[in-house]
């Protein structure tokens, strides 16, 4: 098999399509099955209607099964719609279960059930049972495809074992070992057997030290877990033990890219809209409660302006810094949400490490007002003439940056303690609450010095 580069992507596509508009299926077969699945699938979607049904019609299920999951959902529900129920059955029977799983949770039910009805059934209970559980737990994104050993088993016997089932496992490097109730006692690693007489039996080379995850935990808990330990694969189990599954690490990956997509779309107050696949309606759909809302806090803003009118008509030169403290205060308390939710995700933010933090964070938000002060001091002056106008936009900043970084790491920390998504701390919200303290703050301070400032 090959991975394909730039210079002979396009010579394969060409050869490819002569062979397809040649209906020369033993050819098409040897060259595009030489190609890694993810350049089958790149090179399936540059295709007409009209030959992707000749690679329908060619391929064996395994084999479309291989492309099919290089695919992305989107792509997946159209080519799913383009063959039969029964293909579409004989397809999924080929893929592990949790891929399988993953792909008929997002098609309408009614077509989910008639494919499941069409599979194989012991393939089809495996999927139905992947599919009960949550989709964002351990269970919702563990495999059934893995090998299970006895501890009386021999290493030879291990070994004929994973000549024979390895094929059709999702990993092999950690083998898992379950007792007469099939509760989980052990595990060895590929390494151990190689280098193990072959004699031996599993009991002695196994370990039964196993750091496993329960079924109903969190899916960001069990990336956190295989990462902090570095695994390729960790074991699902029960309550009372019992072996289910395993969740390998390929599976990781994509649950890290959903979670940051997820806090992603969360910080910036898009979440759900940020699929590049889903329409300006949907997205304007997701969208619209969070701006809503920001608009009434916006409103809340504009009080606060109000309140001091007679403030900014005596100095009208005040509205030419208040973007300057808005932004400032913003972009300063984003900053320190970002760093809190970021420290929450892979855990290095814990009760013991709290106040550690908001204390650094305090201590930045100090830091940086002083040094915005200090410039704003030396610049104001120089361009507006005006000696207290700069004592009141650095002293302004000074304590709006103080108090921004503030709000913008413990919003978060609040949040996470009432077990909801710290990450729903959006950005934009955070700037808004900012810049209603920094309105307050400056139109205060501004306001008790009005005699001072030019007229």
């Amino acid at each position: 098999m090959m991975k394909l580069n730039k210079q002979t992507r396009e010579e394969h596509a060409k050869a490819i399509l002569d062979y397809i508009l040649t209906k020369d299926i033993d050819r098409f077969r040897e060259l595009f099955l030489d190609l890694h699945p993810q350049d089958r699938a790149d090179m399936y979607l540059t295709l007409s209607k009209q030959d992707r049904k000749f690679i329908y019609n060619v391929l064996t299920p395994e084999e479309l099964a291989d492309m099919f999951d290089e695919l992305n959902i989107i792509e997946q529900k159209k080519l799913i719609n383009e063959i039969d129920k029964e293909t579409s059955a004989l397809m999924l029977n080929e893929m592990y279960a949790d891929d399988a799983a993953d792909f008929l949770a997002e098609i309408e039910d009614k077509k989910a059930q008639e494919i499941l009805t069409a599979m194989d059934q012991k393939e089809a209970n495996e999927v139905k049972e992947l599919m009960s559980y949550p989709k964002e737990t351990a269970g919702g994104i563990m495999t059934k495809e893995f090998i299970k050993l006895q501890a009386n088993s021999t290493v030879a016997e291990v070994i004929e074992l994973l000549r024979a089932e390895g094929p059709d496992a999702e990993t092999i490097y950690y083998l898992y070992v379950a007792d007469e109730e099939d509760k989980l006692a052990g595990v060895v690693s590929l390494r151990d057997l190689i280098i193990a007489p072959t004699t031996d039996t599993v009991a002695n080379v196994m370990s039964s030290r196993v750091v496993s995850v329960n079924v109903h935990d969190d899916q960001e808990d069990v990336a956190k877990l295989i990462k902090k330990y570095d695994f390729l694969a960790a074991p699902v189990v029960t309550n009372d033990g019992v072996l289910l599954g395993i969740v390998t690490v390929d599976d990781i990956i994509d649950v890290l890219e959903e979670e940051t997509d997820e806090d992603f779309g969360e910080i910036s107050a898009t979440r759900g809209s940020i699929d590049s696949n889903i329409s300006a309606v949907q997205a304007a759909k997701k969208r619209a409660p969070w701006i809503i809302m920001l608009m009434f806090l916006g409103l809340i803003t504009a009080e606060v302006i109000g309140q001091f009118e007679e403030t900014l008509e005596a100095v009208i030169l005040l509205a030419v810094f208040m973007p300057l403290l808005m932004d400032s205060a913003g972009n300063t308390g984003t900053q320190a949400l970002a760093v809190i939710v970021r420290g929450l995700a892979l855990g290095s933010v814990d009760k013991s490490s709290i106040g550690k933090i908001l204390k650094r964070e305090f201590g930045t938000g100090v830091l940086l007002g002083l040094l915005c002060a200090l410039t704003i001091i030396i610049i104001i002056p120089i361009f507006y003439g005006s000696v207290v106008l700069a004592a009141i936009v650095a002293v302004s900043l000074f304590l709006t940056l103080s108090i921004a970084t503030m709000v913008g790491a413990t919003i978060p920390l609040l949040i996470n303690k009432l077990n909801i998504d710290p990450a729903v701390a959006s950005g934009p919200f955070i700037t808004t609450i900012n810049d209603i303290i920094g309105l307050l703050i400056y139109f205060s301070i501004a306001t008790s010095l009005l005699q001072y400032l030019p007229q």
